[in-house]
């Protein structure tokens, strides 16, 4: 009887708590929906509701001529490409590079672990205006300045600590016990790495290079600094392109021109959100 009473006492408990829950979630994604529906709604404005002192949520005369304008001002498609080139090819390396490196450091815990888990908290101190002077000088040498290869090669270097400290808790999440079932079974370490362990690492792996890509496709300051010619800039650099000597920006191109450097990121993540999402657990069944 004292049972059921503290049962549906936990039930009554969880409802408002849960109900918070959501309420909070709901509040927390208007805060981020607003500036990006802000954006969509000023690319389709026409000049004249731009400049209006009472503006309004939903433009009263949609418009394409910001699209046009941004398209005839800059070269949007080749900074477009250029950005895409530097954020795969990061994405890709990043990837590559920190995921044997995040299995070592899961699987031996000690002295590597604790240098590797440094390494990362102390990168990611450094804001980017200490490095860059060196980091120019490096790049200087080796001939890779005004080339998107030494712009990659910055961004993997950026991003693996990061990345390197993401695909380490997942490692560690998938239980060991499940690669000394397959090593009982006959498994070779790498068949049981293959077969295995990266069935279950699929979901961090994605959610990595999801934010590595996202991370150099949103880039600016290294890619202005490191990028000299017009034909190799990327999409954040040509946007500010769209202020005048004064400082004054032309809103409506703008707008236009930032919507559309926000969709492959939106895109991306539509792709793959499923696989983020996926159960972590697929692939661990034995056949």
């Amino acid at each position: 009887m004292n049972t059921d009473r503290g049962g549906t006492s936990g039930l009554r408990t969880r409802g408002p708590a849960r109900a918070g829950q959501y309420l909070a979630l709901l509040a927390y994604l208007v805060f981020l929906a607003l500036p990006f529906l802000w954006l969509v709604s000023t690319a389709f404005k026409p000049a004249r509701e731009l400049g209006s002192l009472h503006p309004t949520w939903l433009p009263d005369d949609p418009t394409l001529a910001n699209f046009r304008q941004a398209f005839g001002e800059q070269p949007l498609l080749r900074a477009g490409a250029n950005s895409l080139a530097a954020a795969l090819g990061a994405a890709l390396i990043a990837v590559a590079v920190a995921t044997p490196m995040a299995y070592v450091i899961a699987r031996n815990r000690g002295r590597l672990a604790a240098a590797a888990t440094g390494w990362v908290v102390v990168s990611q101190a450094f804001p980017f205006v200490l490095v860059i002077i060196p980091l120019f000088l490096v790049l200087k040498n080796l001939h890779l300045i005004n080339t998107l290869g030494g712009l990659v090669l910055v961004y993997v270097v950026w991003s693996l600590p990061f990345a390197l400290w993401m695909l380490t808790g997942y490692v560690r999440a998938v239980p060991a016990e499940l690669e000394e079932a397959a090593a009982v079974d006959g498994a070779g370490r790498v068949r049981t790495l293959v077969s295995v362990t990266a069935p279950l690492l699929a979901p961090g792996i994605v959610a990595t290079g999801l934010f590595a890509f996202v991370t150099a496709w949103n880039e600016f300051f290294f890619a202005l600094v490191l990028l000299k010619t017009p034909e190799k800039q990327t999409l954040p650099v040509v946007l500010t392109h769209f202020l005048g000597a004064e400082g004054v920006a032309d809103l409506g191109p703008l707008a236009a021109a930032a919507f559309l450097a926000t969709l492959p990121s939106l895109v991306v993540f539509a792709v793959i959100q499923k696989r983020i999402t996926g159960g972590m657990l697929s692939g661990a069944v034995k056949s």
